[in-house]
């Protein structure tokens, strides 16, 4: 398989450097380039697997660099990584919308530099690579280290799809063979102590035993007592372990079997409270269509906001580019005002681990917590994306100050749909579905006086 090859653009040798050694460990060609003029001419004649590029450089940044490159349509489809020790949300949404996949530290380790090769696809796929990355060995009698063979096309040896009731069969009969070996090792060691302790306890050749327990015409006896009390034991062993498999073998089966139920499950109840939120909020945009209607023509949306997404990002965000568009063709002059509701999950987990939605079917009262800590980790700054931002921000100087856009939090305080009535018969889907109602974001258009 062909080498990839990488190109490292940084104004810092040092830097170049030390990320080219990391990647030639990964077997991976590097070019360098020291600064983004140099790296759009190399461009030019080369095409590279991927690019690491250095933010700020003399002349050209790393940003303005980035959209160069992925607005030639001859380079777009090159993966760049920024190489950076910039931080934060920001910047990485930054460079994301100008279309580079991340951010690398320069501060960084080897585990995220492996991370990041596989991201890039600079890295065969552990899980579907035609070779190992690393070969086994073994040591052979004089000492020396020799390459295990290797298989030519492991993709071919398996299904192509995964089969995880395979998987785990295969997982437990290795462990069964490791077991297997483990075990003839400790009985060949204890029949071995076993035969010397008896030599040991046998008195000399003038004892009555002597001649009955070791006869003089067969004096290698004791080897084959060994050998067949070895065989007995082994075989005891592998009955065993042989029933020990199968049990454990039959529990992993039946605990697969729960978990593609489980699944289906999920999936089910996670299509039922999708199509509840888009009757709920059809019925709320429709509810408060002829109230704001009759307040001085002033319209409004809604947009339901799915739980752990960031509500001004997304399908918000054509939202409003598409509301603002309608009210600039109607020559409207006002205020837009965008409010983040957020609703009330029942939830499971903990404030360690994190918190995910309940299952469909749990009693609401055995939620653990009800609440939204997703939102409420937010920052004003990480609410909005940078390309809701921009977008924001691009119109008042676009319309000459005819509108304006303002942004607030609204919290738990406007519920537009009442929560279910609390009692033992109340599920977490029941619960949930009026909390997904409530979580959105509501855009609502004034006009000025």
């Amino acid at each position: 398989m062909a080498r990839k090859r990488a190109l490292v653009v940084d104004d810092s040798k040092s830097a170049r450097v030390i990320l080219s050694r990391m990647l030639e460990k990964y077997d991976i060609e590097v070019d360098m380039a020291e600064s983004a003029e140099q790296a759009i001419e190399y461009l030019n004649h080369n095409r590279p697997d991927a690019i690491f590029m250095d933010h700020l450089m003399p002349g050209m940044d790393g940003l303005q660099a980035v959209q160069a490159i992925k607005g030639n349509p001859q380079t777009a489809t090159i993966p760049i990584m920024m190489y950076t020790s910039q931080e934060g949300e920001l910047y990485v949404g930054q460079a994301r919308a100008l279309g580079a996949m991340g951010v690398l530290p320069k501060q960084v380790r080897p585990v995220d530099v492996s991370k990041v090769l596989y991201e890039l696809h600079l890295l065969p796929d552990r899980r579907d690579m035609a070779e190992p990355a690393l070969l086994p060995v073994e040591v052979d009698s004089s000492g020396a280290v020799a390459p295990l063979p290797v298989v030519a096309n492991i993709a071919d040896a398996r299904p192509a799809a995964p089969d995880w009731g395979r998987r785990v069969e295969g997982t437990i009969k290795e462990q069964a063979a490791d077991g297997r070996r483990f075990i003839v090792a400790s009985l060949d060691s204890f029949a071995s102590r076993i035969v010397h302790d008896v030599r040991e306890a046998l008195p000399g050749p003038a004892s009555e035993l002597a001649p009955i327990l070791i006869p003089a015409a067969r004096p290698r006896i004791w080897p084959w007592v060994s050998a067949l009390l070895g065989v007995c034991l082994i075989a005891v062993g592998c009955g065993v372990l042989v029933g020990v498999t199968r049990e454990e073998l039959a529990r992993s089966r039946a605990e697969y079997a729960g978990m593609v139920s489980a699944n289906a499950e999920l999936q089910r109840s996670s299509q039922e409270l999708f199509g509840t939120v888009k009757d709920l909020t059809a019925a709320l945009a429709a509810s408060q269509a002829a109230p704001v209607a009759a307040s001085g023509g002033a319209t409004s949306r809604v947009e339901p906001v799915p739980y752990g997404e960031i509500p001004f990002d997304r399908g918000r965000l054509d939202a409003l580019r598409d509301f603002l568009s309608k009210l600039e063709a109607q020559g409207f002059r006002g205020v837009v005002k965008i409010s983040n509701v957020a609703g009330q999950f029942c939830l499971s987990g903990n404030a360690t681990d994190g918190y995910a939605l309940a299952a469909a079917n749990l009693p609401a009262g055995k939620c653990d917590l009800v609440g939204n800590p997703f939102d409420e980790s937010l920052t004003g700054q990480q609410r909005q994306s940078l390309a809701f931002a921009n977008l924001v921000a691009s119109v008042r100087q676009r319309t000459a100050g005819a509108v304006s856009v303002v942004i607030d939090n609204a919290g738990a305080s406007h519920a537009a749909f009442p929560y279910p009535q609390r009692s033992d018969a109340l599920t977490a889907g029941d619960w949930n579905r009026a909390a997904a109602a409530n979580n959105r974001v509501d855009f609502v258009a004034e006009p000025g006086s």
